[in-house]
């Protein structure tokens, strides 16, 4: 054996890989730096140790470029492993006696349905932790330590193993209070000529441009291509928009269920009954998914179970649901 390698083998600065890991992930000194609370050059200088300790380049240094050498690519791939390895060792040395839980899933699922709903796995399951990280990013769910991952996808997009909680139905909705203003009917479609209409801005909101979230494609399948409303207001964040209909300052479209439990309540209306089922459907659905190495574990199984009699129930709470006209 090279003596000289062996030593190196020996030798290898375990500290240097943390920073070695950040900056392969971002493909940035700089973006490592600010993840890891330390300057761009100190980050660069542990790399640069890292390469002279292993005797080999990790990255081609180009202008306005980091790319990963093929040895690069093969450390990061094992420096990844472990580091999943050791936060999920971690994980299970101080996990609470009941367990703790990381979901994940879009900002508007988070607030306007799932948060609300907690309370009632908390009274089921009490032992059990949920955290909630909320994000309109596709999150790497090992690197990012999630056991459940709840998405809004095209069916031909999900993974494989992924359950459906429910479709997804779009409609008119407004505070109960524009429905008693008999200066500004709300009788039929039509009658949103006499209102403003709340927009969804899709070049600021997470999803792209889906026309079946618009209101032109809503009016279009009403037959009101031409409707001209009173005035619009535009939101760059659904929740804030759904925040604005319900304190009486236009109509929005809704989303069901996401809006299911504010019109149960009364908070929303949906004011045109006979037009329900000639509006527009979403072409998308929402989607569970455990990690593999969650799956096993008996808290994420009951989270999950809890979930998905949730789901079913407010599917046939909706298809039975009322609505005001």
């Amino acid at each position: 054996m090279n003596t000289a390698h062996a030593s190196r083998r020996r030798d290898l600065p375990l500290d240097l890989l943390r920073g070695f890991e950040a900056a392969a992930r971002h493909l940035s000194f700089t973006k490592a730096a600010a993840e890891l609370f330390l300057t761009q050059s100190a980050v660069s200088r542990q790399v640069q140790a890292l390469e002279e300790a292993l005797g080999v380049p990790l990255f081609q240094r180009r202008h306005r470029a980091l790319l990963l050498t093929d040895q690069g690519q093969i450390l990061q791939q094992a420096v990844t492993r472990m580091l999943n390895d050791l936060r999920q060792t971690v994980d299970s040395i101080t996990a609470a006696p009941g367990g703790m839980i990381t979901v994940t899933t879009m900002v508007t699922f988070a607030s306007l349905w799932l948060v609300p709903r907690l309370a009632l796995f908390r009274r089921v399951h009490p032992e059990i932790d949920v955290r909630i990280a909320a994000n309109n990013e596709i999150l790497n769910l090992d690197r990012d330590r999630i056991d459940v991952a709840i998405r809004y996808a095209a069916p031909d997009r999900v993974p494989a193993g992924a359950v459906q909680l429910f479709g997804e139905e779009v409609l008119p909705v407004c505070a109960p209070a524009l429905l008693r203003d008999r200066k500004r009917p709300l009788r039929e479609p039509a009658d949103l000529v006499h209102h403003v209409l709340l927009h969804d801005d899709p070049a600021t909101g997470p999803l792209p441009a889906l026309p079946y979230l618009q209101w032109d494609t809503w009016l279009a399948a009403m037959g009101l291509s031409e409707l001209k409303p009173a005035g619009a207001l535009v939101f760059s964040h659904y929740d804030q928009m759904i925040q604005a209909a319900a304190n009486g300052e236009g109509i929005a479209l809704g989303r069901l269920p996401l809006l299911s439990r504010q019109i149960r309540e009364g908070r929303l209306v949906a004011p045109f009954e006979k037009a329900r089922g000639r509006g527009t459907v979403s072409t998308r659905a929402y989607f569970m998914l455990a990690t593999a190495a969650a799956a096993g574990r008996p808290e994420v199984k009951h989270f999950m179970d809890w979930l998905l009699a949730e789901a079913r129930q407010e599917a046939a709470g909706n298809r039975g649901q009322t609505t005001i006209s």
